[in-house]
């Protein structure tokens, strides 16, 4: 069983995913802020590869990551990072980044050296399944996670061929648009929840514009897991206070989903 896998093997709450953009607002907070997420019941981190052109990242996740571009944040600064944390926590771990640095970087030795650095999966929005060919075969060489992304205007093809080729969970993007706070959770949720279970069963895990802990309690109620990343790089960038902040907001988020589940 993969690394991203057993965070939901005979689980009976719901998965809560933190996603964080490596070395925003700098590169120790980022070391900081995965041990302090775990402390208040987050089941697993995406650490952010800052790219120059995040086609799907909203306003504030874009201005983190150029923000952390500016302070010289690297991949390979992302991959030292990840051993660094690794060395603080088992918290399982995913990097969410684009092509273009993966393609730089080398396919291969990118999926080498983030196995590694302790990293259990990768989540690269502007690559499609049928063009994976030589990431997927890395990273199932190295036994990292793959993970897809279905949205509501998927056709039935397509989850289809993400249900056959989906490791860890399946990522469901819950609005047709990019990530940002949202002040509703998007009705599409619960009929692209239903639409994909029909083709698979693996763990469902609903991102993009969740931003509270009443959205996600009710994203919850359609899905194994729920992915919050902007409200919380919002308050990493709040300046002194932000390790309370992002603290008091997680456990918020953790507890709702508890909750959810009475």
């Amino acid at each position: 069983m993969s690394t991203i896998a057993s965070v939901f093997a005979g689980k009976k709450d719901k998965v809560l995913i933190a996603y964080i953009t490596a070395g925003y607002p700098t590169l120790q907070a980022t070391l900081e802020a995965v041990p302090l997420l775990e402390s208040c019941g987050v089941d697993l981190v995406e650490l952010g590869i800052p790219f120059s052109d995040p086609l799907a990242d909203g306003i504030t996740i874009q201005q983190a990551g150029f923000q952390s571009l500016r302070n010289g944040i690297t991949p390979a600064a992302c991959l030292e990072a990840a051993r660094l944390i690794r060395q603080k926590t088992d918290l399982p771990l995913l990097f969410m980044t684009y092509y273009n640095p993966v393609l730089a970087y080398g396919p291969a030795l990118f999926c080498a050296e983030a196995a590694q650095a302790g990293i259990g999966g990768l989540i690269i929005p502007d690559l499609p399944p049928e063009e994976a060919g030589a990431v997927a075969e890395n990273a199932c060489r190295h036994r990292l996670d793959l993970i897809h992304l279905l949205a509501p205007n998927s056709t039935d093809e397509r989850i289809r061929v993400v249900a056959e080729r989906a490791g860890g969970f399946i990522y469901l993007v819950s609005l047709t648009g990019v990530t940002g706070v949202r002040q509703e959770l998007s009705p599409g949720l619960e009929k692209l929840a239903a639409r994909v279970r029909k083709f698979s069963q693996m763990p469902l895990c609903a991102g993009f514009g969740i931003s509270t802990p009443q959205q996600a309690a009710k994203a919850a109620e359609y899905v194994d897991g729920v992915i919050v990343g902007s409200s919380i790089v919002q308050r990493m960038g709040s300046g002194q206070y932000w390790q309370r902040d992002v603290a008091a907001f997680a456990c918020s988020l953790k507890q709702a989903l508890r909750s959810a589940q009475v």
